[in-house]
């Protein structure tokens, strides 16, 4: 189980080896993608609290990166965490996730990617339930939801 310490130590010393890589050019991703998928997945973008489609789900399955498809976290980890966006407490593997140091707003935060191909997720906090304290606070934009 990842705790906040190991959270830390990724973003400082450098993420766990991804199982594969997708890349592609903007171009390519804008044509894959709808124009807010893109706008939060590329561009770190943030969709408004409360209007994801993943908000208040709980249907069972797993939520894979809406870019390259890499299961991320299951539907067991999610917890409603009142803030307006989807909350996990753990992902999946645990280099399915990569970790940077997100200096914006005039704040210190780590943001969280998919560790394939650097979709933007959303950011990490160590507000989440016991017992990894986690709380990957995710765009619905960033994820699908898959059977």
């Amino acid at each position: 189980m990842l705790t906040w310490k190991d959270v830390i130590h990724f973003a400082e010393k450098g993420n766990p080896t991804p199982d594969k890589r997708v890349e592609k050019t903007e171009e390519e991703w804008k044509a894959q993608l709808n124009e807010e998928q893109f706008y939060i997945t590329r561009k770190k973008g943030t969709e408004r609290a409360f209007t994801g489609a993943y908000c208040e789900s709980h249907e069972p399955g797993k939520y894979a990166c809406a870019c390259c498809g890499t299961p991320l976290f299951d539907s067991t980890v999610k917890f409603e965490s009142g803030t307006g966006w989807p909350s996990f407490t753990q992902p999946v593997k645990e280099n399915a996730i990569k970790y940077e140091k997100d200096t914006s707003f005039g704040m210190v935060r780590v943001e969280v990617m998919c560790n394939v191909c650097d979709c933007h997720l959303g950011h990490i906090l160590p507000d989440g339930p016991a017992p990894s304290g986690l709380r990957y606070c995710i765009n619905s934009a960033s994820v699908k939801l898959q059977d």
